[in-house]
């Protein structure tokens, strides 16, 4: 069974290195020692680890939110806004990622959409869904 450093896991669960750290510590992520005293993670436990996570995110335990089918989730803040007499056009970042959607007026209006504003990007398919966060 293969072995997980601490910065391995955190990329794998797009976490930070403390993130990880801090579930290890609390006994949420079972951790142990490698034969030159480093921390590592073996692959079931963290696969049963991101797996555990994966369900309690459908579920909306984790971010919060109504339930969706959408499985693709960017919560990320918005960037800019270009918004004209029907459509407008949101771009968002989520981390290292761009997401531009365009969606109606009305939904921006509804949404109180603004720069700086933190939301969620949906992606399912080939449209893109924003939520307010």
């Amino acid at each position: 069974m293969p072995s997980y450093s601490i910065g391995q896991a955190a990329r794998l669960l797009r976490v930070s290195p403390e993130t990880v750290r801090r579930w290890a510590d609390g006994g949420r992520l079972p951790m142990g020692r490698d034969g030159s005293g480093n921390r590592v993670i073996d692959g079931f436990g963290l696969a049963r680890f991101a797996r555990e996570r994966a369900v309690d995110d459908e579920r909306g335990t984790i971010g919060g939110g109504p339930p969706t089918s959408a499985r693709n989730a960017f919560t990320g803040i918005v960037t800019a806004l270009t918004v004209d007499e029907v459509v407008a056009q949101v771009e968002i970042q989520a981390g290292p990622h761009r997401v531009v959607s365009l969606v109606t007026r009305e939904a921006v209006e509804e949404l109180d959409l603004a720069v700086g504003v933190t939301v969620t990007a949906r992606v399912k398919s080939t449209s893109v869904h924003v939520d307010r966060s």
